[in-house]
């Protein structure tokens, strides 16, 4: 059972993400198996200058929400772009599409978790 872990301490990975630009650099840090409800799992990664996660859709019973620890970007949700800093709290809404891509001069950080939802709502 996940009980804690520091984001700043872990190893990171390197990876492409969803076919994007270049590779992130990732750690998983906990999956559904290791907690108590309907979390899916909780990422964190880093995105370099010029590195994106690319456009991709998740199903309807799927939420996911990034947040932006440090650095810039922008974001693109079914369509729209807008930017995003440190402090964004950003929902990428079940069925939805999005992507995301560190267009600024320093490391984007973000901290990812993924919602089990119902179709129901």
């Amino acid at each position: 059972m996940f009980d804690r872990v520091n984001i700043n301490e872990i190893d990171l990975e390197s990876c492409q993400a969803h076919g994007g630009l270049g590779d992130i650099l990732f750690a998983r840090l906990l999956t559904s198996e290791e907690v108590q409800g309907p979390c899916n799992f909780v990422d964190v990664a880093v995105l370099p200058p010029g590195v994106s996660i690319g456009y991709h859709r998740h199903t309807s019973n799927e939420e996911e929400f990034y947040l932006v620890l440090s650095g810039s970007g922008e974001i693109t949700r079914n369509g729209e772009k807008s930017r995003v800093v440190a402090g964004d709290l950003i929902r990428n809404p079940r069925g939805g599409s999005h992507g995301l891509i560190n267009d600024g001069s320093e490391p984007l950080k973000i901290f990812v978790f993924e919602l089990a939802t119902s179709d129901e709502k």
